[in-house]
């Protein structure tokens, strides 16, 4: 091997061991315990793989096939965690909902028992005609479905409005990623001769990039969306409302926390990562309710479903169900919102049918 080529191992493999010890700190150092955190951790371990897995393969074309199909195929998991770390932040998530979970397991599996089956060694042919194909294909698939949530933040851009520091970073992650997609691409394509390693030693530099970032910058709390909103009592704009608001409703109705009867103010504000402050202004400016009423509705609704369905539960089982600890208050929200009580509404709904 020749010096110029020994510098270049060097410095593409050097690239790979930094991203998997940066990887390492965000999953397991990293203060801010976020779920963003977590997923980038992930994201730069599966990275570090793929890459350390280029720099070898192009230096040793002799390289057990073993190593070539763990490369390849923690590209599987580089899309998913992209997509899920651009989404944590821009929607704010703060706990993996179950179809991440369900997804990551998917994919896992998927590796294990696909690559037992056909493992590289004795089924080169297939994949590099069939499988290497479709890895990339999912790659490209969630490296779009990324950019689509980022699509506020560039009409920002293109309008030149401010854009937060956060949103700055996840752009700069997904750019990242999106940028060693397409130099895989153009390298399996043999688009450009020897472009094979450009891929590893542009990593290198976007994980120096990112160290830089993290060393040198005097504050990085405002890198997550998480902690540039959280416990802050202050006047919220209009946009930041509507995005608090998304995030509400989605909540209310994907985990039904509405049914625990001794749900509070500040419990249900701890779930959006706001305070109880903020929460009850939203509420009385933005959406015009106070806080038990806007639970209540929720409550309701729930309770007009099941009236509506055939069931042997009975009225006052209905209302303990959706998280009324009374008859009385149950009867009291139903007459307010609805404008009759819960046995009237069934008997309207039997006559409709």
């Amino acid at each position: 091997m020749s010096f110029s080529h020994k510098i270049l191992f060097f410095f593409s493999l050097l690239g790979a061991f930094n991203g998997l010890i940066l990887g390492v700190y965000f999953i397991f150092l990293t203060p801010k315990k976020y779920l963003s955190n977590y997923l980038l951790g992930a994201l730069l371990v599966m990275l570090s793989i793929r890459i350390g897995k280029s720099v070898a393969y192009n230096f040793d074309y002799n390289l057990p096939k073993i190593y070539l199909q763990v490369g390849l195929t923690a590209c599987l998991l580089i899309g998913p965690l992209l997509y899920f770390f651009v989404s944590s932040e821009v929607r704010q998530v703060r706990r993996m909902p179950e179809i991440w979970i369900g997804q990551i397991i998917f994919w896992f599996f998927l590796i294990i028992f696909g690559g037992t089956i056909y493992p590289y060694d004795s089924f080169p042919q297939l994949w590099r005609q069939y499988i290497i194909p479709l890895i990339y294909l999912q790659w490209g698939m969630y490296i779009a479905l990324s950019g689509l949530l980022l699509i506020p933040i560039l009409q920002k851009l293109v309008r030149k409005e401010n854009v937060k520091p956060y949103e700055k970073w996840v752009l700069t992650i997904c750019g990242g990623v999106m940028l060693l997609f397409i130099l895989y691409v153009w390298s399996i394509l043999n688009i450009t001769k020897g472009s094979y390693i450009s891929a590893a030693l542009y990593f290198s530099l976007i994980i120096y990039l990112i160290a830089f970032t993290l060393l040198y910058r005097r504050k990085t709390d405002d890198l997550s969306s998480l902690s540039s909103s959280k416990y802050v009592d202050r006047k919220l704009s209009l946009e930041d409302a509507q995005m608090i608001i998304a995030r509400l409703e989605r909540i209310m109705t994907d985990t039904e926390i509405y049914r625990n009867p001794n749900l509070k103010l500040n419990e249900l504000a701890k779930e959006i990562n706001i305070s109880g402050h903020q929460l009850s202004q939203i509420l009385n400016d933005n959406i015009g309710k106070h806080f038990t009423h806007f639970v209540n509705e929720y409550r309701i609704n729930e309770a007009c479903k099941i009236l509506s369905e055939e069931t042997n539960l009975t009225i006052d089982a209905i209302g303990e169900e959706v998280g009324f600890n009374s008859k009385s208050t149950f009867f009291a929200a139903f007459k307010k919102i609805k404008g009759l009580t819960p046995s009237t509404y069934r008997k309207s709904i039997t006559l409709n049918l």
